[in-house]
């Protein structure tokens, strides 16, 4: 389902990411989470890509999997870093004629064993590319969908790490928009004044697309500075850093704050008309039923 279709059927949308695990404990973890997590009936699913492709043949097996054997709508990350315009061509291919209908279009890293790669080398040089490649497979009429893929691209509530020029920032936003992007997906953000302004920013830049937020739930301390790491420079609020000290270190105590922290701020984003919330759950579902159940929302 066209992600255009998938948006106007569900206001807000609620969806999760996962990513593609490497080894078969991680992989039976993950399925127990899809069990989980399928009777909530997400309106999408996405699956992450490797930094420079690494996880190319994991993602695209993950997602074909869950197409084929859920009734959940998969988005595959992909990402500009290290391919060529013939590898993404034969990706988009390949997910095109498995029926895959949208795709989430990201700059992305470079593999962490390479420090010294040489970006300038890449046929896409920014996410804007990407997605203008996307738009012209589209018009190939190489799909099953006339309208072809639907896109997404990212967004930064608390600032791209790579621009630091907020202004600038906007522009090149924009770009991803015009080139031909449906809608946006944010980073993880743990103040909701960052969402909110970003969002504002958008509407100011003349970005009218639906904003879907990024949430991901502290469910451990070693798990909040990985996250720091993951988000280059996430910033965690005084509130919550405060609640989480009153937990004195026990893994039960963090949990707990950490999943009523984040389920407060879907209460306040779906107050606030949210297009979308769409929550990082690293493969494991107790958080995000947790907040759900907070949310009034049950099972089908």
């Amino acid at each position: 389902m066209h992600i255009d279709d998938i948006l106007q059927q569900n206001s807000p949308s609620l969806s999760f990411e996962f990513f593609p695990p490497r080894t078969q404990d991680g992989a039976d973890t993950l399925y127990e989470t899809i069990a989980d997590l399928e009777p909530y009936n997400p309106s999408f699913v996405s699956v992450t890509y490797g930094a420079g492709g690494t996880t190319r043949d994991l993602t695209h097996d993950l997602v074909l999997r869950i197409k084929e054997t859920t009734g959940i709508p998969p988005v595959p990350h992909l990402t500009c870093i290290g391919h060529s315009r013939e590898e993404i061509e034969q990706i988009l291919i390949r997910y095109a004629e498995a029926g895959v209908a949208n795709i989430l279009a990201l700059r992305g890293d470079p593999p962490r064993d390479q420090p010294d790669y040489d970006r300038s080398k890449d046929d896409f040089q920014f996410a804007s590319d990407l997605v203008s490649f996307i738009k012209e497979f589209n018009a190939s009429g190489r799909h099953p969908d006339s309208r072809g893929f639907g896109i997404g691209v990212a967004g930064f509530p608390e600032g791209h790490p790579a621009t630091q020029n907020r202004v600038l920032e906007m522009d090149y936003m924009k770009q991803k928009v015009d080139a031909g992007a449906d809608y946006i997906c944010t980073q993880l953000f743990f103040d909701n004044h960052d969402f909110m302004d970003y969002r504002e920013r958008c509407d100011i830049a003349g970005i009218n697309i639906p904003i879907i937020a990024g949430v991901m739930p502290v469910t451990s301390l070693g798990g909040m500075k990985r996250m720091a790491e993951l988000a280059e420079g996430a910033r965690y609020p005084a509130k919550l850093l405060r609640a989480l000290e009153r937990g004195n270190g026990d893994a039960s105590s963090v949990e707990r704050i950490g999943i009523h922290y984040a389920a407060q701020q879907c209460h306040e984003l779906l107050d606030n008309d949210v297009d979308g919330i769409h929550f990082y759950t690293l493969n494991k579902s107790k958080a995000t039923r947790e907040i759900y159940a907070s949310l009034g929302l049950s099972q089908s």
